[in-house]
């Protein structure tokens, strides 16, 4: 895979390091704002970046580059991956694929008619322990409730407070709980059970942002309760219950570092399987399989499964009466 990156963000800064320990991965080009070009050429010189570009249709134009990393603001992901798909290139999306199903949906028939790769960069999904609880849920019996607690206080809360709007609180750039957090409870879920009967996201909003809130969803037989929050904390933990026993996750939904199995007896199993320490590790492994196979069954499953979370995505936000973008 030979790599355009779009961002300079704290996002990127942790990606950089990770990726330089998958050799198979060439970091061609990176793509900053003129304001944060120091911090660009900085960052090349730190990881070995081919090229920095300031102008998005120079580094498109790159014929060195088959895939662009959109690791952008929540409200950019569907205009610059759009951008890629129409020049060529393949496409790795940071989560939340988009702001709504809509433009997920465009973007999927676009990659699709050209033949290219369009995956979101969705952590838990690839990690070995979150296949581990995959495999043991017939284990727990008749699967019956699903908690998922991602809580973070947010260090910008207090300015926003304050009266400053950054991007994490900013609902013209997707800010949120929900698109930040709760995001991968959603995809914790989903990847489980699929698409639920009913939505309803019940949000602490404030100044037209969701600054925390409750995400219900149910399925047939199975309650589910995902809680995401910016303005307080808790201890982070998620619990699957059923018949036959539980599996408690010990820490966020998108690291899943371990978890507990526990039979009806008491008896409990632990589980720490993930195979690097770095949790961005095990999907970019993947993506860089998934286009030096160009394995569209993947990209189709998981575009699939995306779409599925969004559709969630926007059924909550209509339930709680916000609009972002």
């Amino acid at each position: 895979m030979r790599l355009g990156i779009l961002g300079t963000g704290k996002i990127v800064q942790e990606f950089l390091p990770m990726v330089k320990t998958i050799p198979s991965i060439e970091l061609v080009g990176l793509l900053s704002t003129p304001r944060s070009v120091e911090r660009a050429h900085d960052l090349q010189q730190q990881y070995q970046i081919a090229t920095v570009y300031t102008d998005y249709a120079t580094l498109l134009a790159d014929a060195a580059i088959d895939t662009v990393y959109v690791a952008l603001p929540n409200s950019l992901h569907y205009q610059y991956a759009k951008q890629a798909l129409l020049a060529g290139k393949n496409v790795i999306c940071e989560k939340p694929f988009t702001l709504v199903a809509e433009q997920l949906a465009e973007l999927k028939d676009l990659a699709l008619s050209r033949d290219l790769v369009l995956i979101e960069a969705i952590t838990n999904q690839y990690l070995e322990n979150y296949q581990a609880i995959r495999r043991d849920l017939p284990d727990l019996g008749k699967l019956k409730i699903i908690e998922c607690n991602y809580s973070q206080y947010s260090s910008r809360y207090d300015q926003f407070k304050a009266g400053t709007v950054l991007p994490a609180f900013d609902p013209k750039l997707g800010g949120g709980a929900l698109m930040d957090l709760n995001i991968y409870n959603i995809h914790f879920v989903v990847g489980l059970l699929g698409a639920p009967t009913h939505v309803q996201y019940l949000a602490n909003v404030e100044r037209n942002i969701d600054t925390s809130g409750i995400l219900v969803l149910s399925y047939p037989d199975i309650k589910v309760v995902c809680i995401g929050a910016k303005d307080c904390t808790s201890p982070v933990r998620s619990t699957i219950q059923g018949t036959d026993g539980s599996i408690v996750l010990n820490g966020p939904t998108n690291t899943v570092e371990s978890f507990t199995e526990i039979a009806h007896d008491g008896t409990a199993t632990d589980y720490a399987g993930n195979q690097a320490a770095h949790r961005m590790h095990a999907e970019f492994v993947a993506f860089e399989r998934i286009v030096a196979e160009h394995d569209m069954a993947t990209v189709k499953q998981q575009l699939a499964h995306s779409e599925t979370v969004m559709a969630v995505v926007d059924q909550a936000v209509a339930s709680a009466g916000l609009k972002l973008g």
